[in-house]
């Protein structure tokens, strides 16, 4: 049976090639990263991101169908350990995520989660399972378990890269936004892992897991659409075959985001959609880093 403690540690400033996440509201407060080996399976990716102005990220967007999952592999390319992190990662598509980061020459150390997701088992504990020491992420509002809990502006940094995490909810009461960060040395134009929050010409439902329209609509205006308009959208899920998109594409094209608050929230009153077949058994799993279900396979 698979189990972890969190540890956190209170260490004096280090550099950034040791990846810590980095939270800002408290001066030289960090959270140690185990470095670790990778492995095993086959895998499929989308092609390069349009970046420029920086050879330091190696970045591949990979596919779940049954869920309709992106998982994203990010990692800086030009650190000796090339660190490297996944972004929702799905328990089918585990071991092809694992290949990928062995054949790259990476070494993984986190595997981070935008929300508890309802549709799919994350997979970032069986990632665990297979490769001690990588550290999972979730948001501390979404009351689940992970390694690390993190709060909005606080850093996820792999090597000399970093995330920034918005708090976006409304589709949970835990979603974050994970935005690649600000700066000479970070990848142009900006990249936003939105999960649900933001879909490409869409949005997640607000109808369960403490979701609401009102909160939803504020958090994307405030938290995603005042981020440069090139800046890339990615979310956690597409069903039209929609790869990227950007900020200023959904400012202009989102059919349901573009609507003023009463407009949006009567859209997502009138949704109707389906019971998830996944929640019962998915949420329940994802709200202990997906453990549940690593612990039924080994039985």
């Amino acid at each position: 049976m698979l189990r972890f403690r969190l540890l956190s540690f209170s260490l004096s400033p280090i550099s950034s090639s040791s990846s810590p996440v980095f939270k800002p509201h408290t001066r030289n407060r960090f959270l140690f990263l185990n470095k670790l080996s990778s492995q095993m399976g086959s895998y499929t990716t989308a092609s390069e991101s349009q970046l420029s102005g920086s050879k330091k990220l190696l970045f591949r967007q990979l596919f779940e169908k049954d869920s309709s999952t992106y998982t994203y592999l990010l990692a800086d390319a030009s650190h000796p350990d090339k660190p490297a992190l996944l972004v929702d990662p799905v328990d089918k598509t585990a071991d092809r995520d694992l290949s990928l980061v062995k054949e790259l020459g990476l070494k993984l150390i986190y595997a981070i989660n935008t929300h508890v997701h309802a549709d799919h088992v994350t997979g970032t504990g069986l990632i665990k399972s297979k490769v001690p020491g990588v550290k999972s992420i979730i948001s501390k509002a979404s009351n689940a378990q992970a390694d690390l809990l993190i709060e909005p502006g606080d850093k996820v940094y792999f090597g000399d890269l970093f995330l920034e995490v918005r708090a976006t909810p409304g589709h949970t009461l835990g979603c974050v936004t994970y935005v690649t960060g600000d700066g000479p040395n970070q990848p142009q134009p900006r990249m936003a892992f939105t999960g649900d929050a933001l879909l490409i010409r869409g949005c997640g439902r607000t109808d369960f897991q403490g979701g609401s329209s009102e909160t939803l609509y504020k958090s994307v205006h405030t938290q995603i659409f005042t981020l440069p308009k090139d800046t890339l959208v990615y979310p956690a899920h597409d069903y039209k075959g929609f790869t990227v998109s950007t900020v200023g594409e959904e400012m202009k094209y989102n059919p349901r985001l573009t609507k003023d608050e009463a407009g949006f929230k009567g859209i997502m009153e009138n949704l109707n959609l389906p019971y998830p077949k996944m929640l019962d058994v998915a949420v329940p799993a994802n709200m202990l880093c997906g453990l549940q279900d690593v612990e039924s396979k080994a039985n």
